[in-house]
């Protein structure tokens, strides 16, 4: 028995052992784990570290660069290169293989290129205002945030800054994916000498916002029309017979909110911020792709970026005669040039006369469309290339 009891207390002890050995594990692969956080964190310092020193090899670049071009008489507005900045992007989106989302990495390499840019002096930038709209968010996505952005209280007021060479370039809007053509935009290109430099698409969406944070206390509801139009059938659904204000902006709207008691406002995320507003209901709008296009407005054109767009104007003698707009696209058709968009507006030059704006694939030096416009040119009583510029890059 005396044998038996030894071998139980001496079997025990190696199940102790184990005990402690495991016991012991936790603490050793805390100890582990918090030496390898350390040396990541000591790794990532160094890359920090060589990333900010190729930044500033970069910023000191495009110092030089901007150096050569003043040494030329050049001015601010003309170190801006829309088609090399496209370039630059294409190329960071090519190359990424994450984790970062090509999103994220444009949106890193625009605000690269911004900073480098306003060494000498920041771009001024117009937009229709005031702070806190959807064209201040396009200014910031297409040009960063080391620009002077300039907030105007019309659309025509943007293109009469940028043309008396008050601000370098403007963003206006074009177009939403829901509710169609800006023809404010459109008609003020009848009238103008500027040109179009570049487009931005932006994620447009639309939040129900005010000082109250619930439904039951709105007595009115203010927005931008084409704001109020995108979100029409979550109104109807969720808000039937509250009066719906048409405002100048939709940060008029959350300015009125902020202000009036019982007013809400739709506006995007910005707005809410500035305006120290509650989001009652986020993303209200009717289709999960709204979409907004602006274009970047300037006075001059500018070189192919390899992948590029351009837009016309054009019209013919009698356009209510039979075939006409046939006739007058005829060419691009000859030269398989693809049309991604044709609007039609008011001439005013007489009654029911029209013109028409259309988009094509291809910048207007280069063949086969430069060979179509040649043709093109012929046929009309009126032809003007608006603008040839890069396709929006994400």
């Amino acid at each position: 028995m005396a044998r038996s009891s030894k071998r139980s207390k001496a079997a025990i002890k190696p199940a102790k052992a184990r005990r402690s050995v495991v016991a012991a594990t936790p603490g050793m692969a805390a100890v582990t784990a918090s030496a390898d956080i350390e040396n990541m964190r000591t790794r990532i310092d160094s890359i920090d570290e060589r990333i900010h020193e190729l930044l500033n090899e970069r910023a000191r670049c495009a110092q030089q660069v901007g150096a050569s071009k003043t040494a030329q008489g050049l001015s601010t507005a003309e170190f801006y290169r829309p088609e090399r900045e496209a370039q630059v992007l294409r190329q960071a989106i090519a190359r990424n293989q994450g984790p970062l989302s090509n999103e994220e990495i444009a949106r890193l390499f625009r605000e690269i290129m911004s900073a480098c840019l306003a060494q000498e002096e920041p771009l001024k930038i117009a937009f229709l205002g005031p702070e806190g709209t959807f064209s201040q968010q396009a200014v910031l996505k297409h040009f960063g945030h080391s620009v002077r952005a300039l907030p105007l209280p019309a659309i025509g007021e943007v293109f009469e800054e940028v043309q008396a060479g008050h601000a370098d370039f403007g963003i206006v809007p074009i177009e939403n994916s829901t509710e169609g053509t800006v023809n404010n935009t459109l008609d003020m290109f009848l009238t103008t000498p500027l040109k179009i430099c570049g487009e931005v698409e932006l994620r447009i969406h639309q939040h129900l916002m005010g000082r109250m944070h619930g439904l039951e206390n709105i007595a009115r509801i203010c927005s931008h029309q084409q704001s109020l139009a995108q979100c029409r059938q979550w109104l109807d659904e969720h808000l039937p017979g509250i009066e719906r204000v048409q405002v100048s902006s939709n940060a008029e709207a959350a300015r009125r909110a902020r202000d009036e008691d019982g007013t809400a406002a739709i506006a995007g995320q910005v707005a809410a911020e500035v305006y120290g507003l509650n989001v009652i209901v986020p993303d209200i709008e009717d289709r999960a792709d709204n979409t907004t296009r602006f274009l970047v407005i300037g006075r001059k054109l500018f070189a192919a970026s390899g992948k590029d767009k351009t837009t016309l104007l054009l019209s013919a003698g009698d356009t209510q005669s039979s075939g006409t707009l046939h006739r007058l696209l005829e060419p691009l058709a000859r030269n398989n040039i693809s049309m991604t968009r044709i609007e039609s507006r008011p001439s005013r030059r007489r009654k029911w006369d029209y013109v028409f704006f259309i988009d094509v694939e291809g910048h207007a030096d280069e063949a086969p469309l430069k060979h179509a416009l040649d043709d093109l040119k012929k046929q009309s009583s009126l032809f003007k290339v608006l603008g040839s510029y890069p396709w929006a890059v994400l």
